[in-house]
């Protein structure tokens, strides 16, 4: 399928290094390029098709809104968004919800409502939002500027004002910076992009403490970690705070595209009608497969992801060349001894696996319904390719 490739570089602007394979079709956790060839997916496209692809259930879900209606403004009501947000706030403890369609847009929501918090409730400087040094928090300006990684902010100037960045684990720094004209701090439990690194638990009930001390919003930015990825239903709950607001997106929606955030009960009512908005969002096809993402994610589902992610970790440190491993859950990255992890996907792929990197480590993600007899097979082609650039 060589015209599929010479097509896409004509004509897609060329933002994306993609790798030399076109995808025909998937099932589970394999999939199949055009030519026939089968793989073992330990991507799940980055984190979104959290129940493989082409789930049966999550098919019939979509396909019967589908059949209903595909998309009306949120001018009226819809049954999936209503439903979808009464389940995330029940089963979260949380207040509200306002559905996007991204990521960065969740956060966007999110970095929108810590503001005017600040400006309502603390004064019309209290704009500042603390982030932490290696984050990353999406590619939209406000995002961009609140990632904490240089290489993000190359050409894109001028950027927001009032973003600050903390070094991981550095309590004093996040003192000195958490003046009165901070209104939140964000922060991801896992930083995925920034070499899939869990953060210190201390370092993160110490500044939800800063946070309750100070009245500063705490941000959890889930979009990544949550819906299960971690092995809990949202990373949070690993390290026993309670934040202000969650972003989500990827794998709640199980391949189609949805965000948000959560909002507790400081915040609950800050956004109010005109001040923030999404076509898209809560589109009912699409929380429609939120929905049924959700009735999956049960306690012996999650129980049995940090199960997986167990065997993972045990097996990989068995691997000849694997220095470390970090993340949770099925969010996994594997720092190598000397092979390029680069080189190691380019490799795997070669051999029929597809896995990721986060900045010079591999990342694995997974579906997390992902039968144990796929685990193992696709470690050992992870153990082959590393071991044949292992020099």
């Amino acid at each position: 399928m060589t015209d599929i490739r010479k097509i896409d570089r004509e004509y897609v602007a060329g933002t994306y290094g993609r790798y030399d394979l076109a995808i025909e079709k998937g099932k589970g956790s394999r999939c199949f390029s055009y030519d026939g060839k089968e793989y073992i997916d330990f991507t799940s496209g980055i984190g979104v098709n959290s129940l493989g692809y082409c789930d049966d259930r999550w098919i019939d879900a979509v396909t019967e809104q589908l059949n209903r209606v595909q998309h009306t403004s949120n001018l009226y009501y819809t049954a999936p968004c209503a439903k979808l947000a009464e389940k995330l706030v029940k089963r979260t403890g949380m207040k509200k919800v306002f559905f996007g369609n991204s990521g960065a847009e969740a956060n966007e929501a999110a970095i929108k409502t810590a503001r005017k918090f600040g400006v309502t409730g603390k004064g019309e400087n209290a704009t500042k939002i603390i982030t932490l040094e290696n984050s990353f928090h999406g590619r939209t300006m406000a995002a961009i500027t609140a990632t904490g990684q240089e290489d993000y902010h190359r050409f894109f100037t001028p950027f927001l004002d009032g973003f600050s960045y903390c070094p991981v684990g550095d309590m004093e720094t996040m003192k000195e910076l958490a003046d009165d004209e901070v209104c939140a701090i964000m922060i991801e439990p896992v930083q995925g992009e920034g070499g899939v690194k869990e953060l210190p638990e201390e370092f993160v009930k110490e500044i939800a403490g800063l946070c309750n001390e100070k009245d500063i919003l705490l941000i959890m930015d889930e979009v990544q970690t949550g819906a299960g990825r971690c092995g809990r239903f949202f990373c949070y709950e690993e390290y026993g705070v309670k934040p202000d607001i969650v972003s989500f997106a990827k794998g709640i929606g199980g391949g189609l595209p949805i965000g948000g955030v959560l909002l507790g009960e400081k915040c609950a009512h800050i956004l109010t009608q005109g001040d923030h908005g999404s076509t898209y969002g809560g589109n009912p096809v699409a929380a429609a497969g939120a929905l049924s993402v959700l009735e999956r994610l049960d306690e012996d589902f999650l129980d049995e992801v940090r199960e997986k992610g167990e065997i993972f970790r045990k097996e990989l440190k068995k691997i000849r060349g694997v220095k470390a491993v970090s993340g949770m859950g099925l969010m996994i990255g594997v720092e190598l001894e000397r092979a390029a992890a680069s080189e190691v996907v380019s490799e795997a792929l070669e051999m029929g696996l597809l896995v990721l990197t986060a900045k010079d480590r591999i990342r694995l993600l997974p579906p997390l319904n992902i039968p144990y007899a796929d685990i193992d097979e696709g470690l050992d082609i992870l153990e082959k390719a590393i071991g044949s650039l292992d020099r």
